[in-house]
């Protein structure tokens, strides 16, 4: 029993993700290098030069062969274990390196093998907790409910009678997937020697995924993962962490509350539990969207089995071992990419790539921007709230292959997370399209965010130079309205309270200088018709020549109209809401105080003009 636990690399006393170590350690023991070497590059090799032959005859040229071989080659991963399971997860999300076909079967490599023998799950029990399992559970069950790559998990009920699943990591797991590595990474040292039309650096790319996997292995850093989740999400009553129970957790056992949840694909079920499923997808896009914009700490792997429905209303999230960090950095530089694709500026689009290292400074970008013009025009047209998200990463994929991309890892997971949980989603409504979820959001938080960079950005969303574009803050109150249960006196209240709090004062000071700006030019427009109808002898020769110049800042009140006329459509929406308010807006202080801004730039704008025109110049 103590050889089958073994493991030659815990044995050695390496804890943490060492290339260095690892070389040294795999030097000094050839056996065991050389037997795996028998087991992974006899069916690599098998593999290559049946693709090799196809191509060369020609047959891979055909799309039925192209999508077989990318099953067999999935199906390859699966076969030569774990590291290799891993190394496939985490090339699906890479379409910089792997063709779409390929990247299309990854994607649905599933994590799963067979469990391994119950006698050596409570021998690890034992040999990690330093106890024996009888004094630590009152019964716990001998055959798992789940296995994975990693590990499996059992029931069992702790002797203070509470309810826990505890995850065992496999057996001899660290050495298996520590040698795996060696060797894929040598191969890709070689391949980066030796194939110059390899871009990317796939060293770098293995090295990453050697760094992830020994977190995931180490259950302690998964049972802080989960606490800290907790932590970040304890003031939403809608979201559940199990619980983690640290006299029971080691680096190979993990013990954690057990929770009686649902899939959320299985919607029946769901329902049953007197609960709407769409419900649930909202709070999880919802959670998602904080993770990812708010927190900056997200679960890179929400798949079906690691998000549950409870009895009580709230969604559960299980799995902590995957889980990654954006930079405020990164995060500032996605919203404004949402920014960017939604004016269609596809130019600064593009720059943002460089800014969030997805591109290098010596990429030529005049050919970039042309490329995301013909993936997203098409569906911008339709609005962003009903693009289909994973239609676009897709078209993305194809020209992250082209051209010289090279993906930061927290990028892929990002995509992976979303996709799954779009995929989800999409189990339950069919029309769900997770961009018109997220867009709303990005939207608030742009409007609330204090970054300069992000008060930036919200000024180029809403404002082209002194107008305001209502036709985008239409498509926000569309963007809202599709919420079932639509309280627009509530949404209106929400708007109001935001306007005249501190974090609107940027969108307060733009309002008073589109407004001043309107009532300067409307003085500037009737200053010059009344010139026009004085007598030619005491006209303003100035005012005369400036009447010939374009007066398009002038109020133009159409957006207005299309925005109130829009408003028919929306459910739930009566304009007398909106009159009911106005008492409340006139009498608020920072009202008070934007009239006076009114005023007082519009008169400063107005004395700039007659010094102007007294002096002669023409404007």
């Amino acid at each position: 029993m103590a050889e089958e636990l073994s493991d030659f690399i815990e044995a050695s006393g390496l804890l943490e993700y060492d290339p260095e170590a690892i070389d040294s350690i795999y030097k000094k023991n050839p056996i065991r290098l050389l037997r795996r070497l028998w087991q992974t590059l006899l069916p690599i090799g098998l593999f290559l030069l049946g693709v090799g032959w196809e191509k060369i005859i020609g047959s891979l040229e055909k799309n039925e062969r192209k999508t077989f071989r990318a099953k067999e080659f999935t199906q390859l991963l699966v076969d030569l274990g774990p590291a290799f399971i891993k190394a496939g997860q985490a090339l699906s999300t890479r379409p910089d390196i792997v063709p779409p076909i390929v990247l299309e079967e990854l994607a649905q490599l599933q994590d799963q093998l067979p469990g391994f023998e119950s006698n050596l799950a409570m021998a690890c029990i034992e040999e990690d907790l330093e106890d024996k399992v009888s004094n630590i559970f009152i019964e716990i069950e001998k055959e798992p409910i789940s296995a994975a790559s990693l590990g499996q998990v059992h029931r069992a009920i702790l002797k203070n009678g509470e309810k826990v699943a505890v995850k065992i990591q496999r057996p001899g797991l660290r050495e298996q997937i520590t040698l795996d590595l060696y060797i894929v990474r040598n191969i890709a040292i070689w391949l980066k020697n030796n194939i110059g039309i390899i871009r990317s650096d796939l060293v770098a790319l293995i090295d990453e995924l050697g760094k992830r996997i020994f977190e995931e292995m180490d259950y302690i850093n998964e049972a802080s993962n989960a606490e800290k989740f907790k932590e970040l999400h304890s003031s939403n009553n809608k979201i559940a962490v199990p619980k983690i129970y640290r006299q029971a957790t080691s680096r190979r056992v993990l013990t954690m509350e057990w929770i009686d949840g649902i899939k959320l694909t299985n919607i029946e079920a769901v329902k049953k539990l007197g609960i709407d499923p769409n419900e649930m997808i909202e709070i999880g896009v919802s959670c998602s969207l904080k993770q990812l914009i708010e927190h900056g700490f997200f679960h890179a792997d929400p798949h079906p089995g690691n998000i549950l429905a409870m009895e009580d209303g709230r969604l559960c999230y299980l799995d902590f071992g995957m889980m990654s960090d954006i930079t405020q950095q990164s995060r500032v530089g996605l919203i404004r990419a949402v920014v960017h694709l939604v004016n269609r500026n596809f130019d600064k689009l593009s720059y943002d790539f460089v800014q969030l290292g997805f591109l290098s400074q010596e990429v030529d970008l005049k050919t970039i921007a042309p490329a995301f013009e013909s993936v997203f025009t098409s569906a911008l047209e339709i609005g962003v709230n009903k693009m289909d998200f994973k239609a676009v990463t897709d078209d993305m994929s194809g020209i992250m292959y082209k051209f010289p991309f090279k993906l930061p890892p927290y990028y892929a997971l990002i995509i992976r997370s979303l996709i799954t949980l779009e995929g989800i989603a999409l189990s339950v409504d069919p029309d769900f399209k997770i961009l018109g979820a997220a867009y709303p959001y990005f939207a608030r938080r742009l409007m609330e965010d204090e970054n300069p960079e992000l008060r930036n950005s919200l000024k180029e969303m809403l404002f082209d130079e002194n107008n305001l574009k209502l036709e985008r803050l239409d498509d926000l109150l569309t963007s809202a309205t599709q919420e079932k249960q639509l309280d627009s006196e509530k949404i209106l209240d929400q708007t109001l309270d935001f306007l005249f709090s501190e974090k609107g004062l940027i969108l307060r000071k733009e309002i008073v200088n589109v407004i001043a700006s309107k009532l300067d030019a409307i003085g500037w427009k009737t200053l010059i018709k009344l010139n026009n109808k004085l007598p030619l002898k005491i006209r303003s020769k100035t005012l005369e020549k400036s009447s010939k110049t374009t007066t398009s800042n002038t109020l133009n009140i159409s957006p207005i109209k299309k925005l109130f006329s829009s408003s028919k459509t929306k459910p739930g929406f009566k304009r007398k809401i909106i009159f009911r308010k106005i008492p409340k807006i006139l009498t608020t202080s920072d009202a008070y105080r934007m009239g006076l801004g009114v005023m007082k730039k519009t008169s400063e704008k107005g004395l700039i003009r007659l010094v102007k025109v007294a002096a002669g110049v023409e404007q």
